[in-house]
């Protein structure tokens, strides 16, 4: 809006230059803002079963509505205050009446530092740029980098550049995996990341100590179930109370299966007195019956898988595995370990929002499609959609970031982020006729060339804060955010400028178009002839 402000005459009213800019800027604007709300929306909705993101997305969405509501009457109304400012060539900070140049000249230095403006010069010689074209930007874009970026030995290497982009991006995508790490969600600078580092570096062929508890009585004297939860335990490191007893029991040249009465009996009175098995008696409880005996109601054993470098596929497999036999087994058993918490919880925060971002995608596809004026305009979106999301989840894994929760919402950001920054350039130039392709890139870039990359720097510099934060889900966004930046730049004033000037839409065909409906104009005032009445009619206007 405020690009589009500066490319108004001066000596317009301010009406007129208001309706322009409000013209000219709120149509995307709205389309921008609607597509922030119904992605974030389908975040918001039952569809995701994350309280946490879908508290996140509830609030962006009321931010998206309040930011709508601010720029159409608070910043409308601050341009309008400007406009009368300009126009009585006062200040627009000190709202102080600015002098004429010959008498501002005679003020002090700081005086003429803090007052000078341009709109009290007269700008008559030809060739003069106004204020908004003598831009340092603005003055660089439309004359070194559009002649800079259309040079045919330049386009050579930004395609080059391009491939080494996505080769790099494909390297990333091949090694994508999701976080489920204890360290991702806590500060960095704590105990319990010295904790996982160690356990990392000197125990990482261990899995996580898991509890496997047994919450109801069953019939451990029964040489059957006794096989069972042998079975149920084969292949882990166990701490076990009940492979205990039975070694015990052995040792004693007793059979393990006992009666009822005497087995428990054998296990309070012989085997939870002995010294060496006393610290079991915290994984046993006993409760006693209608006819005074005693029995053991739920216990608990502790396992630990060997691992290899693949530690989290393997305990994911191996979590699934217990899961089901849990739910078929006769023996009823859970079990647990607090970092399944994270993994149950990385596992459910990464397919949601993964099923979400392709509803939003495909909704976003679609409600481009009545908004763009040229089917191309949309084919062109979704293809710079589609590399920006691919170099994002590829350079995000290079640059260490797990896909998590937080990576996953800033993927959804970067389809909306995406569309925001290309779909005005790649409009305007579908939209252009009567010149060629490289001219209308050069066009398109003068016009929303420099508006994109200062939303770019002034993007990037409010998330450098970011990057001091001492914790890893907020690095992770900055990481994800900056990249989404700097993939999106890359696209809208480097690759989709070289594109453009070789590939569709054709500005060959447009001019054929408009030239035939001019022949047919003519051929039609030719026919008129005929009829003398119309040419007397003709003549007399």
């Amino acid at each position: 809006m405020l690009s589009s402000w500066r490319r108004t005459r001066e000596d317009q009213h301010v009406k007129e230059r208001v309706a322009a800019v409000f013209s000219d800027c709120m149509l995307p604007f709205t389309a921008s803002t609607a597509l922030h709300v119904v992605t974030f929306g389908i975040g918001a909705s039952p569809f995701t079963n994350i309280e946490a993101v879908r508290l996140f997305c509830r609030n962006a969405c009321i931010s998206v509505l309040f930011n709508y509501l601010y720029i159409l009457t608070f910043y409308g109304s601050n341009l309008v205050f400007a406009g009368y400012l300009e126009n009585n060539y006062r200040h627009s900070l000190f709202c102080r009446r600015v002098p004429k140049p010959e008498l501002l000249q005679q003020k002090p230095a700081w005086y003429r530092f803090l007052m000078y403006t341009h709109y009290n010069e007269e700008a008559t010689e030809a060739g003069t740029l106004r204020a908004y074209e003598s831009h340092l930007l603005v003055a660089f874009m439309k004359r070194y980098y559009c002649d800079w970026i259309t040079n045919t030995y330049v386009k050579p290497f930004v395609v080059l550049f391009y491939l080494v982009y996505v080769s790099f991006a494909l390297m990333g995508y091949l090694q994508v995996s999701e976080g489920s790490d204890l360290s991702n969600v806590v500060a960095t600078e704590t105990s319990t990341i010295a904790y996982t580092h160690a356990q990392q570096r000197h125990f990482s062929s261990y899995s996580p100590v898991i509890g496997f508890y047994i919450y109801e009585s069953i019939e451990y004297w029964n040489t059957s179930v006794q096989d069972d939860l042998l079975e149920y335990t084969k292949g882990f490191e166990r701490i076990s109370w009940f492979e205990s007893y039975l070694n015990y029991l052995h040792g004693l040249n007793i059979t393990t299966s006992l009666s009822r009465s005497n087995f428990t009996e054998h296990l309070r009175s012989g085997f939870l007195r002995q010294p060496r098995f006393v610290h079991f008696s915290d994984d046993i409880i006993f409760a006693k019956r209608a006819d005074g005996e005693f029995d053991v109601v739920a216990s608990r054993m502790f396992l630990v898988a060997k691992t290899t470098e693949n530690k989290r596929e393997e305990m994911s497999i191996l979590l699934d595995t217990l899961r089901k036999l849990s739910l078929t087994s006769r023996v009823k058993f859970i079990i647990f370990n607090p970092s399944f918490v994270y993994m149950d919880r990385y596992a459910s925060s990464v397919g949601a929002p993964l099923k979400n971002s392709c509803i939003a995608a495909l909704f976003l596809l679609f409600f481009s499609t009545f908004l763009a004026a040229d089917p191309l305009v949309n084919a062109w979106l979704t293809v710079t959609v589609a590399s920006v999301e691919f170099g994002l989840v590829g350079f995000m894994t290079l640059w260490r970031v797990e896909l998590d929760c937080v990576s996953v919402l800033c993927l959804i950001y970067g389809v909306n982020y995406a569309v925001d920054s290309s779909a005005p350039l790649v409009s305007a130039f579908a939209l252009g006729q009567e010149f060629t392709r490289t001219r209308w890139v050069k066009l398109a870039l003068e016009r929303h060339g420099v508006p994109a990359l200062q939303s770019y720097l002034c993007y990037g510099a409010a998330l450098l804060p970011l990057a001091a934060v001492p914790s890893n889900l907020t690095r992770t966004l900055f990481r994800c955010l900056f990249l989404t930046a700097i993939i999106t730049a890359f696209h809208c004033l480097a690759i989709l400028p070289v594109l453009l000037t070789f590939l569709p839409p054709s500005k060959k065909k447009c001019r054929e178009r408009k030239n035939a409906a001019e022949n047919q104009e003519e051929i039609e005032c030719v026919e008129m002839v005929d009829s003398t009445r119309v040419v007397d009619q003709i003549t007399t206007v």
